[in-house]
């Protein structure tokens, strides 16, 4: 295992990790026994900072964490996030009494008494513009509640805007072989500013390990079924953006990047792995068996120039417009 530096921070994580959104609720089916396998599995193998919020259900996944990490608080660090348990348009969210009660309340299930990472998640760009959250974030780490905070994005200019007027030590951004846009401006920006990034939804909701087929159903409470077309929140979380039926199509066309990698999940992981602004990719799972597939994109072999370049094209020629909403 490889650990990168957070940015500017001194955070030393793992550049695979894993984020827990899966294992609270939302994707389905959970089991609380082999998420807590899974890890553990994680851990066994040097994995050190675990993704999490505190709407994975209603704070379970928080509560699955503290048990998972108890005794090994000071080797664990774990990035949570902040605003949606309430009205993300209403500026009364980011005011420091409700921030400070979200941050006690996750800092209460995680049992702990600092956290590493405070991410707001995923908020409107005009609360962003506003600025006065940042102003919140710094109190909180004056006080000693978090280490450091950091912004989930959806859109590469609210990216470009933390950035430039910010002191945000991190970005999470969607970030995969169907969503290649913050390869140009973003991430050339962050590590001239020293901020880490985050690449969530690295495997377009399972769309990049190839395992569907265009009449795959899913459960109700899963996403991938009542946000399927952004019904709920933004659209971007779920496959990535495409329309599933497109998004199935699309994956057929890729199924060459598995030749000598094992699968495509491992592949679709390892060029994640390789981008150099990439501070950590994270991941979700629900079971050990995945936790171990996904950590052997470690182990496969690296993409030449030319398949690279062949990447690139089809991004641009192939999938480029068929991403729906704003990113």
């Amino acid at each position: 295992m490889k650990y990168n530096q957070l940015g500017n921070t001194d955070l030393k994580i793992s550049e695979l990790s894993f984020g827990t959104w899966a294992i609270g609720g939302s994707w389905g089916k959970t089991n609380d026994t082999e998420a807590l396998r899974g890890l553990h599995r994680a851990m066994d193998a040097g994995v050190n900072f675990f993704d999490t919020a505190d709407v994975y259900g209603d704070g379970h996944s928080e509560e699955l964490l503290a048990k998972a990490t108890k005794g090994k608080e000071a080797n664990i660090h774990i990035a949570t996030k902040f605003c949606r348990a309430g009205d993300i348009h209403d500026p009364k969210t980011y005011s420091m009494d409700q921030v400070q009660s979200y941050c006690e309340n996750s800092l209460k299930r995680l049992q702990r008494d600092q956290l590493d990472l405070y991410q707001i998640h995923c908020p409107p760009f005009e609360i962003l513009k506003d600025g006065s959250v940042f102003d919140v974030l710094e109190k909180l780490k004056e006080q000693g509640k978090i280490r450091y905070y950091g912004v989930s994005v959806e859109t590469v200019e609210e990216g470009l805007y933390v950035l430039e007027h910010t002191n945000a030590s991190s970005l999470q951004v969607i970030f995969n072989i169907f969503r290649q846009k913050p390869l140009q401006e973003l991430f050339p920006k962050a590590m001239e500013k020293g901020v880490g990034i985050l690449a969530r939804v690295p495997l377009a909701s399972g769309l990049l390990t190839g395992k569907f087929q265009v009449n795959a159903t899913f459960e109700e409470d899963d996403h991938r079924n009542f946000n399927r077309d952004g019904q709920a929140f933004n659209v971007g979380e779920t496959f990535a953006g495409l329309e599933f039926h497109k998004g199935v199509e699309l994956s057929r066309q890729l199924e060459w990047i598995a030749e000598g990698r094992g699968n495509m999940t491992r592949a679709a992981l390892k060029w994640i792995l390789e981008q150099e602004a990439v501070t950590s990719v994270i991941p979700g799972f629900k079971s050990v068996k995945q936790v171990e597939d996904n950590l052997q994109a470690l182990q496969v072999k690296g993409f030449t120039a030319n398949e690279l370049e062949r990447l690139i094209d089809f991004y641009q020629t192939e999938v480029h417009e068929h991403i729906r909403g704003a990113y």
